[in-house]
């Protein structure tokens, strides 16, 4: 299917099922979510990756207008919907302020489903905010994961996260996240094992040479 939409660029990447608050501050974004709110309308994010509008963005809707404020300034919860490829950028629609977009929707597989990759990930994510110790920020609280609720837990670059965006099945998804986590957690163990030997560096210690023959 191929349609039109509002657009909201951001320097971010937005993952299908992410909730996202967003303070609304800008006359053409004000009067973008003013139409959405009123006609129960959807807007797209496209990610915005070296100063310029990517390929791929996503499908946001509304879920809550949290607070107006007299400026006309609003304060708003939003939810991801879908992934959106750009076909052509409308930079100037009649009796508009904001810029549009016409798209597609790629076929996305998003079941998350119980499989051996995907508990290994969370063994791996485990470890990884244990070298941390932050163990009770991990993201993890099922024995299996979606990537989608992960993928801005684990260390990921936002050029990587855009990566993930542009793939379409969640086991590849969870492929990259493994490969990832497998790259990432020795660097952070050696770092871990870095900081301890300085800390204790930093202590008097009872050294002997007493049970050396010389």
């Amino acid at each position: 299917m191929t349609n039109f939409i509002p657009i909201f660029p951001l320097d971010i990447v937005v993952y299908p099922g992410e909730k996202l608050n967003l303070h609304i501050f800008e006359p053409r974004y004000k009067q973008l979510i003013e139409e959405c709110i009123a006609d129960k309308k959807t807007f797209g994010i496209p990610s915005v990756q070296d100063k310029r509008i990517a390929e791929y963005g996503t499908l946001m809707e509304v879920t809550e207008l949290v607070q107006r404020h007299e400026n006309g300034e609003m304060d708003i919860r939003t939810r991801g919907v879908s992934i959106f490829r750009v076909l052509e950028v409308v930079k100037e629609i009649p009796d508009k302020l904001y810029s549009g977009a016409i798209v597609n929707y790629p076929e996305n597989v998003v079941d998350k489903g119980d499989t051996k990759i995907s508990n290994l990930i969370v063994s791996e994510v485990q470890r990884l905010y244990a070298l941390l110790n932050v163990q009770d920020k991990s993201p993890v609280k099922d024995s299996t994961v979606n990537s989608y609720e992960i993928a801005h837990f684990v260390g990921l670059s936002k050029e990587q996260e855009y990566e993930l965006l542009g793939i379409f099945n969640e086991l590849q998804r969870l492929e990259y996240l493994r490969r990832h986590l497998n790259t990432i957690i020795p660097v952070v163990k050696e770092l871990e094992e870095v900081k301890a030997r300085i800390q204790r560096n930093g202590h008097f210690r009872d050294l002997s040479l007493n049970d050396l023959d010389f």
